[in-house]
């Protein structure tokens, strides 16, 4: 099957990406980038290969592989413009998450919504991590004006991660973990039909991160033909989840 994947041109998240493609790719199915010029070669966030501050908060040993073998690819460098995507070409949609400056171009861009907006509309199988989940959230039903999101169970990068990564590193780093003033959580539950029923925070967790053998840590919450994800830490099990999706 295909799967379309939608990043900026830069500083997307290196779990978030790398993973679900190796395991859709090992799976038998095709993953196709877009970014909002096609041609466009794409890079993720590069301090997530290096640590963020003193080699800590990147991505862990395995993903990195994962996007090494990712960026010598043919589809990474075969990308397909927002504009020009016909939705019903794709069998599944993935919409990673990333908090650093360049992921506004994706996370903004109105031409993206629309286009998910009209995948959505195919009820196939559709995928957001993180602040990935501000993509469908902004997205507005045509029929309705309501947010993609208004009537589904969702979760998110939740607050408590967002403002403690923020706390840690802004003496240094400044405001590279906020990459709007609202929190992700916030405007995620704001675009919600009675919030405190459908949002999910998860199990509390701050550095235990889920494997490719070990899912206790992660979490993930399907409704229907949608799957989300709260970070990084369930890349294996969002992954894992998003092929049984594709597949059944």
């Amino acid at each position: 099957m295909r799967v379309l994947m939608p990043v900026p041109d830069r500083d997307f998240d290196v779990t978030e990406v790398a993973v679900p493609w190796r395991l859709l790719t090992d799976a038998g199915h095709q993953v196709v980038f877009a970014t909002e010029r096609a041609g466009t070669r794409p890079a993720c966030d590069p301090r997530l290969l290096t640590g963020v501050l003193f080699g800590q908060l990147g991505a862990e040993e395995e993903p990195s592989r994962c996007y090494e073998e990712l960026t010598r690819s043919a589809e990474f460098t075969a990308t397909v413009g927002w504009s020009e995507l016909t939705p019903g070409a794709y069998d599944g949609l993935i919409l990673p998450g990333g908090h650093a400056p360049g992921m506004r171009q994706y996370l903004g861009s109105e031409v993206l919504q629309q286009q998910v907006g009209r995948f959505w509309a195919l009820e196939r199988p559709v995928g957001a991590i993180c602040h990935g989940v501000l993509v469908p959230a902004r997205a507005r039903e045509a029929s309705t004006g309501r947010s993609l999101l208004a009537d589904r169970r969702t979760t998110c990068l939740p607050k408590y991660m967002e403002r403690s990564a923020y706390l840690a590193t802004a003496w240094r780093l400044g405001r590279y973990y906020r990459t709007y003033p609202a929190y992700v959580e916030d405007e995620v539950r704001a675009a919600l039909e009675g919030p405190d029923a459908r949002f999910e925070r998860g199990p509390r967790v701050l550095a235990k991160r889920g494997t490719a053998t070990d899912d206790s840590a992660a979490f993930v919450v399907q409704d229907g033909h949608y799957l989300s994800a709260r970070w990084p830490g369930d890349a294996y099990l969002f992954g894992r989840r998003f092929c049984a999706l594709l597949e059944a």
